[in-house]
């Protein structure tokens, strides 16, 4: 059987890959790992975004919890980032997020965080994995009278947008933007969080109905925002993904600033400011180009590491870092998250913009984007596994790395959330990457698929 963690938790086709039956034995497991060893009764926080099938996982994870004696708090729907913060605040032991991300509606995923709000390591997922897996009977049910309850938190969502609310140091009045909440997580936060701080929105794609997250909207279709901030003038778009621990931005303009912009813009604010910890910006190998030249020109000091925010959230803590994030939009205040989260990146993107009294767009300009091209090609299980010892593939994308040389690089990978490889190149010529990405994906889908 395949891992069942990925980069990003667990993650598959609802009801077919993650059954009733598997969410409930991965409660029974999480909660045994992550109390192994205290005395008190174990205390879990759960969250879940707004696809048709979260409340059936909900209920199986809370009867697996419950089976072996843990208490549930149920937060109900509620951005990723909101069970993070939660799980602290209601001093519990471990977090569980029910959401597929990005992915359309028939996917749902586990996301399992500690009980100070970071996401598990790879040992803690391997633990939980193999009693998942155990076939010994490892898996120890309590006993009738030590059952867990689950409580209902009424408050859940005013505890977070406050929260949110105390990283922002003055008013938001003046701007008037679009919202796209992706009929996702932040439909129930979204709204007091930024009227709240003053902010006159129009919000779009705020009516979930179970299989419309993400359908053609949120940070993966910008489309339709894009289009409605230009024909109102408004002074940027906002757009967040299904759970909303990403967040994507549209400029004045129409043009796009994704999260390698933001970067740039919040870390110079933030250096400025003195508050970029060790004058350093964490980011992957995904981040683009200009956006190396950007710290360059600015004595900014940049790392990278594998892709996924996970890993951008080691380097942070294990250096003493305090800002990063990726392309994709999830970046990670330090200071005030233990992951990324698109609400709180949203305002404290209109704070500067409110501080200073420029446009997006003039804020952008601080970076400029090298072209990048993407392919993702959607290959089976074992064209995952193949990928890795597969001699053309690798022979053809050595062959481009030498061919672009200084000039462009060349990163292809497996997705640690969906079964693709994806194929990114980037350069100074714009033909000369456009070439190389569609070569490299024809030999890919040649020998995997």
């Amino acid at each position: 059987m395949a891992r069942l963690f990925g980069t990003d938790g667990i993650r598959g086709v609802a009801n077919e890959d993650i059954t009733a039956e598997l969410a409930m034995n991965i409660g029974r497991a999480a909660a045994m790992v992550l109390t192994q060893g205290r005395r008190r009764r174990p205390l879990v926080v759960i969250g879940k975004d707004t696809r048709i099938s979260s409340d059936m996982l909900e209920s199986a994870l809370s009867a697996g919890l419950c089976s072996v004696g843990a208490d549930v708090i149920s937060v109900g729907v509620m951005p990723t980032p909101a069970v993070a913060y939660l799980v602290k605040q209601y001093k519990a032991d471990a977090g569980v997020m029910i959401s597929a991300s990005h992915n359309p509606y028939p996917y749902n995923g586990i996301k399992i965080f500690d009980g100070d709000g970071f996401k598990l390591p790879d040992d803690l997922e391997n633990r939980i994995e193999a009693l998942v897996l155990d076939e010994t009977g490892a898996l120890q049910l309590a006993k009738t009278e030590e059952l867990g309850t689950v409580t209902i938190a009424t408050t859940a969502v005013r505890d977070y947008v406050e929260h949110l609310k105390t990283t922002v140091p003055t008013t938001l009045e003046g701007l008037h933007i679009a919202v796209d909440c992706a009929n996702g997580s932040a439909s129930a936060t979204a709204a007091p969080l930024l009227e709240e701080l003053g902010v006159k929105v129009d919000f779009l794609s705020t009516e979930p109905d179970g299989i419309n997250i993400n359908e053609n909207c949120g940070s993966t279709h910008l489309e339709n925002l894009t289009q409605y901030v230009l024909e109102n003038k408004l002074d940027a778009g906002i757009a967040f993904d299904g759970d909303a621990d990403r967040c994507l931005c549209v400029d004045e303009k129409g043009n796009v600033i994704d999260g390698d912009f933001i970067m740039a813009i919040c870390a110079l604010d933030m250096k400025q400011r003195g508050k970029l910890r060790h004058n350093t910006v964490v980011g992957t190998i995904m981040t683009n180009m200009g956006f190396n030249q950007f710290c360059a020109e600015n004595d900014i000091r940049f790392i990278a590491t594998k892709v996924g925010d996970r890993y951008v959230l080691e380097e942070l803590e294990m250096e003493d870092y305090r800002f990063g994030g990726e392309q994709s939009g999830h970046v990670i205040f330090r200071d005030f998250s233990t992951t990324g989260d698109g609400q709180l990146t949203a305002i404290q993107l209109l704070c500067h913009m409110r501080r200073t009294g420029k446009t997006l767009s003039q804020l952008a300009s601080v970076m400029v984007r090298y072209p990048q091209v993407m392919k993702n090609i959607r290959v089976t299980a074992e064209g995952k596994l193949s990928f890795y010892n597969n001699s053309a593939i690798k022979a053809i994308i050595q062959s481009y790395k030498e061919q672009l040389g200084d000039d462009g690089r060349v990163v292809v990978r497996v997705s640690g959330t969906e079964p693709l490889i994806r194929v990114m190149v980037e350069g100074k010529s714009a033909k000369a990457i456009q070439k190389a990405a569609k070569e490299i994906a024809t030999v890919v889908e040649k020998e995997l698929c």
